[in-house]
């Protein structure tokens, strides 16, 4: 049975556009024998001897055997020769990395300069690929880079590159300027899995032993604990220390959410309406009257406390 070519719908068949690679200016040296292509085709020329003195990966690499060409002589014998790369017939590799993480971690290795690092997702791309290709260089650099502004201003990305490659000094800062942070925020949280798991029970302890710490010395003598005679220091009548346990819970509290307890001695044990009441309880007792707690003695002691708290993991 024939058919119309009226009832055939005929179309364009249109091929997808083919992407072309594009050379790095900074790497386009005619001289070298090596061209890496990116994820997304740009092409780096580098030196072999770079790259095999700067990263066992590639050192591996270029020991394996060489790509065959057959040549045949004036008598038509046919050889087999194995090429190494050369500038006029360079080796041409594909890496997964973008052009953005190949660029740094090139120009690292190749001793020319970078522009300042500013974000944890270029950090964490550059490190994956010194990790990768056992590159030692790049992740020093790194190294050194996570404790200047502004990476040093993001402590649990900090802590997180720090504790998954083993830098145990970058680390303990790192731990330490989370005291400033609520892990149980949401925000908090989320980056806190990206935390190796040991890691990151390290560092919850941390913030939850210094809350237990404060909570702890404020059970001790000379503070007024729960099973204590609720009796006036002076006049020995009783009384109701309901303002002091209401100051007490409320630092717990803010220990609980910022480790660090600066916002109880720079401003809680000054502003909160809690130590107001607190400061201002006086005896119910008319015919003494005096006050109940010693303000100066009592931030005294607390601030001891606090400052004496393990700050590091």
């Amino acid at each position: 049975m024939e058919t119309s070519s009226a009832d055939v719908a005929c179309t364009d068949v249109v091929s997808p556009p083919k992407r072309e690679t594009s050379v790095h200016p900074a790497f386009d040296s005619p001289e070298a024998d090596i061209i890496i292509v990116s994820r997304d085709l740009t092409c780096f020329r580098v030196h072999s001897f770079t790259l095999k003195t700067t990263s066992g990966w590639f050192r591996s690499l270029f020991t394996l055997p060489r790509p065959v060409s057959s040549s045949s002589d004036d008598f038509g014998t046919q050889s087999k020769t194995t090429s190494a790369p050369t500038a006029s017939s360079p080796e041409t590799i594909h890496l997964d990395e973008d052009a953005e993480t190949l660029e740094i971690v090139l120009r690292m290795i190749s001793g020319l300069p970078i522009t300042p690092i500013t974000s944890y997702d270029i950090i964490d791309a550059v490190l994956y690929a010194s990790e990768k290709y056992d590159m030692p260089g790049p992740a020093s650099l790194v190294r050194i880079a996570i404790l200047t502004p502004p990476l040093a201003d993001q402590p649990l990305r900090l802590y997180a590159s720090s504790s998954r490659f083993g830098w145990i000094e970058e680390a303990r800062i790192a731990s330490e300027r989370t005291l400033a942070l609520d892990l149980w925020s949401e925000e908090n949280w989320k980056m806190l899995r990206r935390v190796d798991g040991p890691a990151a029970l390290d560092l919850l302890k941390l913030h939850r032993s210094r809350r237990e710490g404060v909570r702890k010395r404020l059970e001790e003598y000379p503070f007024v604990s729960c099973s204590a005679d609720a009796l006036c220091a002076r006049c020995r009548r009783q009384t109701d220390h309901h303002t002091w346990r209401e100051l007490k819970y409320k630092i717990l509290m803010e220990m609980d959410t910022r480790p660090l307890g600066d916002t109880v001695l720079n401003v809680g044990l000054q502003e909160w309406p809690e130590a107001k009441a607190c400061w201002e309880a006086r005896c119910p007792n008319a015919a003494c009257a005096s006050v109940i707690y010693d303000k100066t003695e009592t931030v005294r002691l607390i601030r001891d406390c606090i400052e004496s708290l393990p700050r590091t993991v």
